[in-house]
């Protein structure tokens, strides 16, 4: 009965019926598109609020100062100080990480299914599409540097602890801080306009009038950001905020 069990276990299954490899929900093309389009719309969120807030600069140093101090004490009494800033912090720092792997994986998963170059080389795809990668690596590096100019204040000799607006102001009081922050922003644009579309793609769109709608909704986001974003620096170099 043994040598049956294991003559059985050896045989190999007959030809046509080969068994499939059995993928994980990360290790699957699908889940790592789920996952990349989840993350993404996590990170959506935060620069809709980090936006918002940008904007309170527009009312005065106490305004915008006061936020900058409710955003460590947000949660409270239930959460100790700057407890929920954390949260928000871990939670990006993950959303961005995976974004970022899903993003390569999905990357080089593209290359090795067609090994051989196109015969014909053409335009596949549009101007955001084609510099979603390179789009991605300047918001990655963007992020590093936005970190030590505002949260770390290292790179800027005027920075003040304490002091978010007089910071910004110094920030954009420079020709580097300038053209770093709105090219940064510039890639953002074009990373929400067609990412935001990729990811209703993902998850699934539905009809042709929603499809419709999701499309104006991802350019009016894509406006709506960059805009929003780039309003502070040009109000600081044309002495509107100062």
């Amino acid at each position: 009965m043994a040598l049956a069990t294991r003559q059985d276990s050896d045989r190999k299954p007959p030809v046509g019926r080969a068994r499939r490899p059995r993928h994980s929900f990360w290790g699957s093309t699908v889940g790592k598109k789920t996952v990349m389009a989840v993350s993404g719309l996590i990170m959506l969120g935060y620069l809709v609020a980090h936006m918002i807030g940008n904007l309170k600069i527009f009312f005065g140093t106490d305004e915008f100062n006061g936020y900058a101090h409710w955003l460590r004490t947000m949660g409270e009494p239930v959460l100790h100080y700057e407890w929920a800033l954390w949260i928000v912090r871990v939670v990006l720092v993950a959303a961005v990480v995976l974004h970022a792997v899903s993003a390569y994986q999905l990357s080089r998963r593209d290359i090795r299914a067609r090994p051989t170059a196109y015969v014909h080389k053409r335009k596949r795809a549009g101007y955001a599409t084609r510099t979603m990668r390179w789009g991605g690596v300047i918001l990655l590096l963007f992020i590093v540097w936005h970190l030590l100019d505002l949260t770390l204040l290292t790179v800027n000799d005027n920075a003040q602890t304490g002091k978010p607006y007089e910071n910004v102001v110094a920030t954009f009081s420079n020709w580097y801080g300038n053209t770093i922050y709105i090219v940064a922003m510039l890639a953002v644009g074009l990373h929400v306009r067609h990412g935001f579309w990729s990811a209703a793609q993902t998850l699934g769109v539905g009809n042709a009038t929603r499809e419709r709608l999701l499309k104006a909704l991802a350019n009016l986001l894509a406006l709506a950001l960059t805009v929003g974003f780039l309003s502070v620096p040009v109000a600081v170099m044309t002495g509107l905020v100062g």
